[in-house]
């Protein structure tokens, strides 16, 4: 199927005017205009290339860290399951990235404290960020070449 990337790009610079300001919190879930991306980069659906995205981390006002959901089952060390409003959804913890809140459309839900503590302890372990994992491979980034 054909991406149209020019309807998105269209959308697209409508979000870029969005004044609004939106009160949110981590451990929200919003509806927001994640747009069309490449490859195997996930969409959005529908008019406003929608997606639920998970607030992770609240950066400012205006930004947060992101983790978009499906409703399609995910099996793999990449993916963990949730309820929200008593159904089923997968965390698409590979597609972690940082969001403006101009993508904002709508408020879905809050994840409950037990299934947003499981996100996080599994992103930890998948991104190696606890100190009892190991050391940087060799040439990962800040490490000194010999």
């Amino acid at each position: 199927m054909k991406k149209d990337f020019d309807t998105w790009n269209a959308k697209k610079k409508k979000l870029e005017e969005v004044s609004e300001k939106f009160l949110f919190k981590t451990g929200d879930i919003w509806w927001c205009s994640v747009g069309l991306n490449v490859r195997v980069e996930s969409c959005g659906k529908g008019e406003n290339y929608q997606r639920p995205v998970l607030v992770l981390k609240k950066l400012s006002a205006e930004s947060f860290i992101g983790i978009p959901l499906s409703t399609q089952e995910k099996v793999g060390s990449w993916f963990i399951d949730i309820t929200v409003r008593g159904e089923k959804r997968y965390a698409l913890l590979y597609q972690i990235r940082m969001f403006s809140t101009s993508r904002f459309q709508r408020r879905f839900a809050t994840l409950d404290d037990t299934d947003f503590s499981r996100v996080k302890q599994k992103l930890e372990a998948l991104l190696e960020l606890s100190n009892h994992h190991q050391s940087r491979s060799p040439g990962s980034v800040g490490e000194s070449q010999k």
